[in-house]
């Protein structure tokens, strides 16, 4: 390739690369893309309960349980396939297409890697929870992992660009096909089969969109392209996602080679019932928020307002959720799976307890340690983190899920003020920056969940589940929103949420940038 088909390619790609247009209207892409990805989170929402209440009465807790002994280990291996080269390439200031070109042939490159390492990981993953059906789990969702490194740096430009629409899009349709493949396998009787064809099905849609919706196509590798730095970030993110990711599935681990399969369906169940609608607030904040303040990395006050504004949304949503969510388990439990699945019920607020702190203190601690480039440091944070929760897991092992479920909300309760501390550290934001957003919600949640608690305990168990449950609800928001607005600053914290909303009407034109060469 001569010099000018070298200056030529890069003219073409340089619109998937370049992002000082963005800054024109930052806040208003923002809030419009925070706006699309929580609708697109609903919609996903309302996939997920409602293929966990068709699938929950065709298939056991062992079919579950089964798939999550596969899940925990394979998943592990799976975090190598992207690297951290995806968020390398969001969060650098500038890239070019020699760089992605070669980023996408490492992934790939790895991701040939993994799906050959689990496959022959499954006659272990057999022996080591003594069940021979989990040999061709283990097989038929090896192969899916191709189909996710060839999209990784096309969703990561896509990010990058702002684009959330085109990837809300992508999420539900895939995800609708694996749910509509998995209620008709197991209809059929298919069992957990139906689980793994989920998988598959999903992957496979989601590959073939993620490529219609970014038409950018990588050249052959770069030598010397300047993937260095990116490499370095991406190494230590992964490796803090290794930890993390042994930190979240060592209690799955633990209880399936202890208790075995059904125990581990109750726990995995539990915990997935708590974490869904968590991850509607928390998923699509975090894909806006990362983006955003990698933009603003050079601009500390910027920073610091959009920092307290995307908190100020995750905590005015994601702690009241989780209040009601505790207050109300045995409804939402006979609800959502039915009464062949109370004994989640105990489990679920045990969790919960954790996830009142976690919900909040997670994701906006990683938002800083990813946009700022610091993973070096949470990765460093995460290895005491993990060593902690290890010693918590063993010592309430003995007590089985209950055991595990209290251990985990401990560790959380103990080290999330410690983690947004760390985070903070060198960095314009403020402990005052995080409580200042998230004690309002806490303490109007808490005060409402007593009230609707309260109210549950006098209402008749003869009660048709779904008036109570609305009673309950509509109590509990009710509460919530009057106790927050009547609390200092309440009343500006209000107003200033609906400021927001005007920006998903109201667009600036954009001024015109010519593209520069990368």
């Amino acid at each position: 390739m001569n010099e000018t088909e070298v200056e030529k390619l890069t003219d073409r790609n340089v619109r998937f690369f370049e992002t000082e247009h963005l800054k024109s209207d930052l806040k208003g892409r923002s809030v419009r893309g925070g706006a699309v990805t929580m609708a697109a989170q609903g919609a996903k929402f309302s996939l997920q309960m409602g293929s966990t209440i068709v699938l929950a009465r065709l298939l056991t807790p062992q079919d579950y349980g089964l798939i999550a002994m596969v899940i925990a280990v394979t998943g592990f291996v799976a975090m190598f396939k992207d690297l951290g080269l995806s968020m390398a390439t969001v969060q650098k200031a500038e890239i070019n297409h020699g760089q992605i070109s070669t980023l996408f042939w490492i992934n790939v490159g790895l991701s040939l890697c993994v799906m050959v390492v689990i496959a022959a990981m499954a006659p272990v993953i057999t022996w080591f929870y003594s069940e021979p059906r989990l040999t061709w789990i283990t097989l038929a969702l090896a192969s899916a992992f191709i189909f996710g490194g060839l999209t990784v740096q096309h969703q990561a430009l896509l990010r990058r660009q702002m684009r959330f629409g085109a990837l809300a899009l992508i999420q539900i349709s895939s995800m609708a096909t694996g749910i509509v493949t998995a209620i008709i396998a197991a209809w059929y009787g298919a069992g957990y089969w139906a689980l793994v064809l989920m998988e598959l099905a999903e992957v496979i849609t989601a590959t073939i969109g993620v490529w219609f919706a970014c038409p950018w196509r990588p050249g052959l590798p770069v030598r010397r392209s300047g993937v260095r730095p990116m490499l370095a970030f991406g190494g230590n993110l992964t490796g803090f996602s290794v930890l993390n990711y042994f930190a979240r599935n060592l209690d799955n681990i633990l209880i399936g080679w202890y208790w075995g399969a059904a125990l581990l369906g109750l726990y995995s169940k539990a915990y997935g019932l708590l974490m869904l609608p968590i991850r509607q607030i928390n998923a699509p904040i975090s894909a806006v928020a990362v983006p955003t303040l990698s933009r603003l990395q050079n601009e500390p006050e910027r920073l610091r307002v959009y920092y307290r504004k995307g908190l100020m949304v995750v905590a005015s949503f994601s702690v009241p959720m989780v209040v009601f969510c505790c207050v109300a388990a045995r409804d939402l439990v006979l609800l959502v799976l039915g009464r062949g699945w109370l004994e989640v019920v105990t489990i679920f607020r045990l969790l919960a307890v954790g996830a009142l702190m976690g919900a909040v203190a997670g994701p906006s601690s990683g938002w800083v340690f990813l946009a700022l480039g610091n993973v070096s440091r949470q990765l460093k944070l995460a290895l005491f983190q993990v060593a902690s929760l290890v010693v918590g897991f063993a010592a309430g092992l003995r007590w089985g899920p209950e055991g595990v479920a209290a251990a985990f909300s401990i560790h959380q309760l103990a080290w999330r003020v410690p983690t947004v501390a760390v985070a903070f550290w060198r960095t314009p934001l403020k402990l005052t920056d995080f409580f200042g957003e998230t004690w309002r919600p806490t303490v109007a949640s808490i005060v409402a969940g007593g009230v609707s608690y309260l109210l549950y305990m006098k209402l008749e168990p003869a009660t048709e589940l779904i008036l109570r449950l609305v009673t309950e609800f509509v109590a509990f928001y009710l509460c919530y929103i009057l106790i927050n607005f009547s609390l200092p600053g309440g009343r500006t914290r209000a107003l200033s949420g609906l400021g927001l909303l005007r920006h998903l009407y109201v667009r600036r034109r954009p001024s015109r940038v010519v593209p520069t060469s990368v």
